[in-house]
């Protein structure tokens, strides 16, 4: 019969017994219980087993010797069952420990062995070791999931507020358009154009919340079609010259840029790469795009512009809400959801700004992008690591 002794179990942090005999069951009860601590007892290796999948266990005290299941057995059980696998075991044994006797021991998944008759302050110091350990990594456990639970919360709730805010974004910027288009006052104009350009910029902060919650919470999804990159790149070229008139772009394409891509995602990333060179560049010496299908296996975008980037700041470009010292990017998600896109058509992204006055960002993606065989079949991503 299984027997327990626990104030709370709720609570308690729990230690098995194994003996099949019962003097020696009672014996160690009488030194190990405590308050904190529960023992339980098993007379041999199938009531033992009961217990374990009845029960979270920090220790396991196994005698060695017991008639049917020994000890050695019984170890080798727990060491295969995926539940009771990581249960330190220390065995008692009344015999001496020879090599063989030790090297059977240890391979049946022993961390120690204690000899009859035991010494209570041997016994204590070994048992507190183990009972330590274990509630360190409960509460360890536990604070994971409460992390887990807040940080799912946070993305969760940043996900409704954005979805939420397209609404009255959407009537501001209206009202923007309308103003420039009937209004005749210069200030007015003026004004609807400051209220245009910052309701784009909290449309595009919106839409990198949103693409950050799903890919922290691994709800993005790829979905790749056959697609012409020079096309999809030159729409971007094209709306970035339309939204900066003033902008100088020079867009440049070779050889075969055909490809199986998820459109709207690399549109994104050309979008923010070339917007960013826009940004940190300068007027005088504009924003060179190059979209390279030289390769057969696959291609390749370069986005250079004039300025320059301290080493210190190298490491944590794709970092999520990084932002200069200017404070001048928004959120600062804008260069790591470039590289999770990437990633997501199992490419890499790459900066260069070694030689002085240069700055190239620009990405490479095979030509089956994020699916493999080609298909069209819509593929899911979930956060990994940043560059």
């Amino acid at each position: 019969m299984i027997e327990a002794i626990s104030p709370d179990p709720c609570s308690d942090v729990s230690v098995l017994v194994v003996d099949d005999i019962e003097q020696n069951r009672i014996a160690m009860r009488a030194l190990l219980e405590r308050p904190g601590l529960r023992v339980l007892t098993a007379c041999g290796g199938v009531e033992a087993l009961e217990a374990l999948l009845a029960h979270d266990v920090a220790l396991a005290l196994v005698d060695v010797q017991m008639p049917g299941m020994d000890g050695f057995e019984l170890a080798e059980l727990m060491r295969g069952a995926e539940r009771t696998r990581t249960i330190p075991i220390i065995f008692v044994t009344a015999a001496p420990i020879d090599a063989q006797r030790s090297f059977r021991g240890y391979e049946a998944g022993a961390v120690d062995f204690l000899n009859k008759p035991i010494d209570p302050k041997i016994l204590h110091g070994k048992v507190d070791v183990f009972v330590e350990l274990y509630s360190q990594r409960r509460q360890l456990q536990q604070r994971m999931l409460e992390l887990e639970r807040a940080l799912s919360l946070n993305e969760m709730m940043v996900a409704v507020l954005t979805h939420d805010l397209r609404t009255p974004l959407s009537a501001i910027g209206f009202t923007a358009e309308l103003l420039l288009r009937t209004g005749s006052d210069d200030k007015v104009r003026q004004s609807a154009l400051r209220l245009k350009s910052s309701a784009s910029r909290m449309s595009a902060m919106i839409t990198q919340l949103l693409d950050f919650s799903r890919i922290r919470a691994g709800g993005l999804r790829i979905e790749p079609r056959p697609v012409d990159l020079g096309e999809v790149v030159e729409g971007v070229v094209g709306e970035l010259r339309q939204a900066s008139p003033d902008a100088r772009i020079e867009l440049r394409i070779v050889g075969d840029v055909r490809a199986t891509l998820d459109a709207d995602r690399i549109g994104q990333v050309a979008s923010n790469l070339v917007a960013n060179a826009l940004r940190h560049g300068t007027s005088e010496a504009g924003v060179r795009v190059l979209v390279d299908g030289s390769r057969s296996d696959a291609l390749r975008v370069e986005v250079e512009n004039a300025g320059s980037i301290e080493p210190v700041e190298r490491t944590r470009l794709f970092e999520p809400f990084r932002t200069t010292k200017s404070g001048r990017e928004g959120l600062g998600l804008g260069l790591y959801i470039v590289d999770q896109f990437v990633r997501a058509h199992r490419g890499s992204v790459f900066v260069d700004a070694d030689e002085p006055g240069r700055v190239l960002f620009g990405f490479s993606v095979p030509r089956g992008g994020a699916d493999a065989s080609g298909g069209e079949e819509p593929a899911s991503f979930g956060g990994g690591g940043s560059a």
